[in-house]
């Protein structure tokens, strides 16, 4: 099993969830979360006045799938949440060891 974990741009979520859900997937975890990377924030004028946003506001998805789903699932997104341009996000994937249904005690595959 694969956790991916993709940072994108909030309007590209309803993208990213419509590819998603065409490949099969039928849950995932979405937060909303602030950070900057290469672009570094950015400057703002409010009430005349200039200031400088450290963190710009991003979504962050994870979606725990089987490990032969896994480079479908980051090809998907990164078709899905591509504006060609800086910000974009992130995608990142890491092995899972164990997966739990709390309801049923189903495990690893099963509880997917």
């Amino acid at each position: 099993m694969k956790m991916v974990m993709a940072v994108i741009k909030p309007f590209k979520l309803d993208e990213v969830r419509e590819a998603l859900t065409a490949l099969g997937i039928q849950g995932l975890t979405v937060s909303e979360v602030k950070g900057f990377g290469r672009q570094k924030g950015q400057t703002e004028i409010y009430r005349g006045a200039e200031y400088s946003v450290n963190f710009l506001p991003k979504v962050k998805i994870e979606v725990v799938v089987g490990s032969e789903l896994a480079d479908r699932v980051v090809e998907a997104i990164q078709k899905a949440a591509n504006t060609g341009r800086i910000g974009d996000g992130k995608i990142f994937v890491v092995d899972v060891e164990k997966a739990v249904r709390i309801r049923t005690g189903e495990k690893n595959a099963d509880a997917l």
